[in-house]
């Protein structure tokens, strides 16, 4: 985590108005509601929007598999340094797939052992988006076991999370109670 304490705090429960309350429950319902979600519904606007999209690239209408979107959103949390995004994916990750080993891979990157031809692809592409903006001739052609959706899925994954990236470590979003900061992200 790169800040001790928030910037912007998660609301709490009493801080919530009714408005935002009838938002956090139409998609939350009885659920905790993690602080992500708790910090940017200070922007209840905002959050709407935000919501719409990040529910599009965690859906199925998203044709990366769900291990492969993992594979990638770990990736760029981990190059972004954003302990709240690998700590909270790391779970989602193994629920969609992913060994230890493997989440434990990813932070060594594309050219670390193991990685099967189309994973090193994906993980090559999305530390070329996370560095340039830009997927090279060569990756995209490493690329070719995927559709042309799937790498626009990809392309679009890599910048949602790279953008969830810069608001947690930019807020400051602290880990939910049940969440252990990795300590290679901890630095």
């Amino acid at each position: 985590m790169r800040l001790k304490t928030p910037r912007i705090a998660p609301l709490t429960d009493s801080e919530m108005g009714p408005e935002v309350k009838e938002m956090i429950a139409n998609r939350f319902g009885d659920a905790p509601v993690f602080n992500v979600f708790r910090t940017l519904a200070r922007a209840p606007k905002a959050y709407k929007r935000f919501m719409g999209w990040g529910g599009y690239i965690l859906s199925k209408y998203n044709d990366l598999s769900e291990r492969d979107r993992e594979l990638v959103i770990l990736r760029a949390g981990y190059n972004w340094k954003s302990g709240y995004e690998w700590a909270q994916h790391k779970r989602i990750g193994l629920d969609c797939g992913l060994t230890e080993e493997e989440i434990e891979r990813i932070k060594a990157g594309p050219d670390a052992p193991g990685w099967s031809a189309n994973d090193k692809a994906l993980l090559q592409a999305t530390d070329e988006l996370t560095s340039d903006a830009f997927i090279t001739d060569e990756t995209w052609a490493a690329l070719s076991g995927f559709t042309q959706k799937q790498k626009m899925d990809l392309v679009m994954t890599v910048g949602q999370y790279t953008q969830v990236s810069m608001m947690l470590n930019s807020f400051g979003v602290p880990l939910d109670d049940d969440l252990t900061l990795d300590p290679d992200l901890a630095k």
